[in-house]
């Protein structure tokens, strides 16, 4: 097994997350903000995201913005 897919099955889902019910982080933010851009996707964000939330929106930004 890879180091790469060592690393996705150690991955947990953000709804398991501890922490994961606690505000989005400044730097969620600003990737998201970031990855809006990069995908040419009009974006909006809710300050009122948490972590969770956060992430899992990341993943789909990243899907549209073609980002690895």
């Amino acid at each position: 097994m890879s180091t790469k897919e060592s690393a996705a099955n150690i991955q947990k889902d953000p709804d398991d997350w501890v922490s994961g019910d606690q505000p989005m982080t400044d730097a969620q933010a600003s990737y998201l903000q970031t990855l809006s851009e990069q995908a040419q996707q009009p974006f909006t964000l809710r300050k009122d995201l948490t972590k969770a939330e956060a992430s899992k929106l990341i993943d789909e930004m990243r899907k549209k913005a073609g980002v690895k």
